[in-house]
């Protein structure tokens, strides 16, 4: 009996790491699907129903600040644009105006979070265009003057940043959010209401809830078919099957889950020199990879792939010590040095308690390369001060990222990164403690 309860136990969070990307996705449509319609229209009829809006497109209209706390280490570089895909029904166009030169992608991910597929600056050019959208079983003919896009799994979250630098650029980035349209191919609205199955703040706690929201999630969006088998073999567990779990079922899946949560909540990363590290490295498919892809999704979901976006991090100054904004500290790109992007970079500064952007006189909460007012060293290095007080040069007015007189980290975000980036030649600065004043 104790043999089996292993099997089933080592079975269940076999099944956990698998699953949990779904559970996750079929937990952010609920969160992020819009309960009402362009036009007003509420998808339900009450504050508890589980219908929402999907196919439409939604968009937040301000670049992220300290009164945003939706989500955590926000950017305060892009707008966002979102949209939710049930392709169950039919392919879907998407209409995708000229951007006029602006930096934008629209990033696709499959049910199972694999990064698969943009649209945008790097990828398709900035001209724009009409893409057909379709799950893995249509099989059709492609409208006139359409680019098809098929897609590994008939759930799609497409997430879109937009530039926009600074508020007096947000009309330009608006009007392409604008251009950004969904419709089905005969011209109609491709807005329909669906019922997402769970609540935005459902965590991943109850075995009976977690094993409905994921059989569910695999038999809408069946796995790869070199996974089926594996898949199949998650049925002991009550994973997959349409029967109630049994009382072995339900104690092996909340221990799985537990045990699993506890696994993932500290995640590995992948270590640059200098105290920073990289959180996220994925192209554009994890793969077998199904720890690592459930390592993600809990913890960074929607991140971009390498390619399209690097996303460095660092809490520790150079000689391993914790930042603190009770302290000043520097930050020195050399000339030859600076970080190479084919669209832009920046260095943004969160809190550590709430990994949230922090208020402060300038309302300056990133510096980058479209940063007016940083100013490079005459031999062409450029230095940036961190700190909750401002450095003492006047000429580096412009070169200070306010900190919080507590704990901080930053993220230096790369979009479209250099060749050095992704092969992991390029040498990133260390963050050094600055002297005291005497």
């Amino acid at each position: 009996m104790e043999h089996h309860d292993n099997l089933l136990g080592t079975l269940a969070c076999d099944a956990v790491r698998y699953t949990l990307p779904l559970y996750e996705m079929a937990r952010m449509r609920a969160a992020t699907c819009p309960r009402r319609d362009g036009a007003g229209v509420f998808a339900g009829d009450g504050p508890d129903t589980t219908l929402r809006w999907i196919n439409t497109v939604t968009h937040v209209r301000t670049l992220l600040g300290p009164q945003h706390r939706q989500v955590v280490t926000p950017n305060n570089d892009t707008l966002y644009t979102n949209a939710w895909l049930d392709l169950s029904g039919g392919p879907l166009l998407l209409d995708v105006p000229d951007c006029r030169g602006r930096y934008y992608v629209l990033g696709l991910l499959d049910a199972y979070t694999n990064p698969f597929g943009y649209i945008g600056t790097r990828t398709t050019g900035t001209q724009g265009g009409t893409w057909l959208l379709h799950g893995p079983a249509w099989r059709g003919e492609v409208p006139a003057g359409a680019t098809p896009l098929p897609c590994p799994t008939n759930a799609v979250w497409i997430i879109g940043r937009i530039l926009a630098d600074g508020e007096a650029d947000l009309p330009g980035a608006h009007a392409l959010q604008d251009g950004i349209r969904l419709r089905r191919p005969d011209g109609t609205s491709a807005a329909t209401v669906f019922d997402a199955g769970m609540q935005a703040g459902e965590r991943p706690a109850d075995p009976d809830r977690y094993a409905a929201v994921v059989t569910r999630m695999l038999r809408e969006n069946p796995p790869p078919a070199a996974e089926a088998e594996l898949v199949r073999s998650f049925a002991p567990a009550g994973i997959g099957s349409n029967a109630p779990l049994t009382g072995a079922q339900r104690a092996a899946l909340a221990t799985a889950l537990t045990q699993v949560d506890a696994e993932l909540a500290a995640p590995r990363v992948s270590a640059l020199g200098g105290g920073w590290f990289l959180p996220v490295e994925i192209r554009t498919s994890f793969g077998t990879h199904y720890a690592l892809r459930a390592e993600v999704a809990r913890n960074y979901i929607g991140a971009l792939g390498v390619e399209e976006a690097m996303y460095l991090m660092a809490d520790c100054d150079g000689d391993g010590l914790p930042l603190d904004g009770r302290r000043q500290y520097e930050l020195v790109f050399p000339r030859q040095g600076l970080p190479q992007v084919g669209a832009f970079w920046s260095l943004t500064m969160y809190r550590k308690s709430d990994c949230m952007l922090v208020e402060n006189p300038l309302q300056r909460y990133s510096l980058g390369d479209r940063s007016p007012a940083l100013r490079p060293a005459p031999d062409g290095s450029l230095r940036i001060v961190l700190g909750a007080q401002p450095p003492s040069e006047n000429a580096l007015a412009g070169n200070w990222l306010p900190a919080p007189a507590e704990p901080f980290y930053v993220a230096l975000r790369l979009y479209v990164p250099g060749t050095t980036h992704l092969e992991r030649t390029f040498r990133y600065p260390p963050i050094r403690r600055m002297k005291e004043a005497s």
